[in-house]
């Protein structure tokens, strides 16, 4: 009964993180600190990431079928060039900051960063071009920024809806790209865990509470890009800047008090 406990709360939490602009992986750290969850391992790891799949694609099926018809389209051609950069970020460094993951050892400054991101680019002009104006230079800024959001409490979504209102993009536009943007991301993701899944099989594991798991995060993942379309277009990330604020700052008091074991 606890491990599905235990499997249901880290599914909740990658589908909620994972869209709103707060960080999965940063989240997932520090669940696992506060309440002794055990590493996920690669397999769960997998799914999770699965789970977040199928809520991008249920929520942009009309964009995801468009695509399938045109894959030579404008749309697809902007995916491809902002995949690039964050494939090659990802690629080069994927190894160092898996170990920043596990450790955990700079998520509060992480969270504080994000805030900082979000705030700021909340008190800036509002966009005026439409989904249609998106460039390829647009697409490749974003990507670099997506790439950047490696580091474990830099929150992707967070990231890439700034730099695309930044960059003029009209606010629920910007929302939109990010999560489309998502889908190469989250995908090359999972190919590249079920890699290593073949060439290392996953320790045994009980398949039912992963599965659990995984239905959980594909839910609230579609719930939480739902919520955050509605949030952008309408409200602030403000309210979210503040949260990873208090985040961040409960972390490093955590840290400097010795309560931090990873």
């Amino acid at each position: 009964m606890l491990i599905l406990i235990e499997h249901i709360i880290l599914g909740i939490v990658q589908g909620l993180t994972e869209f709103l602009p707060i960080s999965s992986t940063g989240h997932l750290v520090l669940f696992r600190e506060l309440f002794g969850l055990q590493e996920a391992g690669l397999l769960y790891d997998t799914m999770l990431h699965f789970g977040t799949l199928i809520a991008v694609v249920i929520v942009f099926w009309p964009e995801i079928r468009h695509l399938l018809a045109n894959p030579f389209g404008k749309l697809a051609r902007l995916l491809v060039v902002g995949t690039i950069p964050t494939a090659v970020i990802g690629l080069a460094f994927e190894d160092y900051f898996e170990e920043i993951a596990r450790t955990g050892a700079t998520i509060g400054y992480e969270f504080i960063a994000t805030g900082l991101i979000l705030w700021g680019v909340e008190s800036m002009r509002k966009g005026h071009r439409s989904f249609d104006q998106i460039n390829y230079l647009d697409a490749l800024i974003i990507g670099t920024l997506q790439g950047a959001a490696i580091l474990p409490a830099i929150s992707r979504s967070g990231l890439t809806i700034a730099g695309a209102l930044l960059r003029g993009i009209k606010r629920e536009e910007a929302a939109r790209f990010s999560f489309l943007l998502s889908l190469p991301a989250i995908l090359g993701a999972v190919v590249l865990q079920t890699k290593k899944l073949v060439e290392n099989p996953a320790e045994s594991a009980n398949l039912l509470p992963m599965l659990i798991g995984t239905l959980f995060a594909a839910i609230f993942g579609y719930f939480a890009i739902r919520w955050m379309l509605r949030i952008i277009s309408r409200g602030s990330m403000k309210g979210f800047a503040i949260y990873v604020w208090i985040l961040g700052a409960i972390i490093l008091a955590m840290q400097f008090l010795g309560y931090w074991h990873y």
